[in-house]
């Protein structure tokens, strides 16, 4: 082997490790890439595709769906109804941000008479009310009404810190006025750092049958830390039956709550 084929030979190695050293620089990010809730496997402590373990996202299987234990309409003034689903989250540590639902009603012979749709969050633990209010289906009357979510849940995790020092408490709960014009007063604090914006609260009555006799819904625009705030609900009409509980549910999305 000539000396000038040995330097071609030396001169094409050195080149070649350059390439090599070069194209593994390229492709070592891909090869030693870390899990991420966001890579479309499963990997790492995920017991599912992008979910579980440390994820946020919780997965569909790990969760309990939604109950809905009623739903109803409730007379305002003729013509106009307000509608109420009444359901239960049986997940502690899980949420949703935002949901597509729709409420459809029927006469009293079960035909179709009309359907309101809208959006909402679903709250951590327990029971919560999603209302819509003003509805009206013409000369219809809404005898039956049901309630159903219409996309996909995608739930998240919500931390244990965060719920445990989450607290809207609701005292001094008056109705006066029943049988002329009714009015329902409270006081609603939040008894916790967080501030949180943007709090609907529904006002439920039930009379001594235990059903639910009227419905009605205000809104606070925010509810800062250490914050108590007098609400109140009034309706344009007599409520009849004998009212004697009144629920109170302060509704706000959790994960727009923020210390400050």
């Amino acid at each position: 082997m000539t000396w000038s084929l040995k330097r071609q030979i030396i001169y094409i190695a050195i080149l070649l490790a350059i390439f090599f050293m070069f194209g593994f620089m390229m492709i070592s990010p891909y090869l030693n890439k870390l899990p991420t809730c966001e890579d479309n496997k499963q990997n790492g402590n995920e017991t599912g595709v992008d979910c579980g373990g440390s994820c946020s996202k919780a997965c569909t299987f790990e969760v309990d769906k939604v109950s809905v234990l009623w739903s109803r309409t409730f007379e305002v003034i003729p013509g106009r109804y307000n509608a109420v689903a009444y359901l239960e989250n049986h997940n502690k540590n899980a949420a949703i941000y935002k949901i597509k639902y729709k409420f459809r009603f029927s006469d009293k012979d079960n035909i179709y008479i009309g359907k309101k749709e809208g959006e909402t969050y679903i709250p951590p633990s327990g029971k919560f009310a999603i209302f819509e209010a003003g509805i009206g289906v013409g000369n219809s009357v809404p005898v039956y009404t049901s309630f159903e979510f219409t996309e996909t849940p995608v739930w998240q995790t919500i931390s244990e810190d965060k719920l445990n020092q989450l607290k809207v408490l609701v005292s001094d709960i008056k109705l006066e006025n029943q049988t002329t014009s009714p009015h329902l007063s409270a006081v609603v604090k939040n008894n916790s750092l967080f501030t949180i914006p943007e709090v609907s609260v529904v006002a439920l009555l039930y009379d001594d049958n235990g059903n639910v006799a009227s419905a009605s819904r205000t809104y606070l625009d925010v509810l800062n830390g250490g914050d108590t705030k007098n609400i109140d609900f009034t309706w344009p009409e007599p409520i009849s039956g004998n009212i004697i509980a009144k629920e109170i549910i302060p509704m706000y999305n959790v994960f727009l709550a923020k210390l400050k």
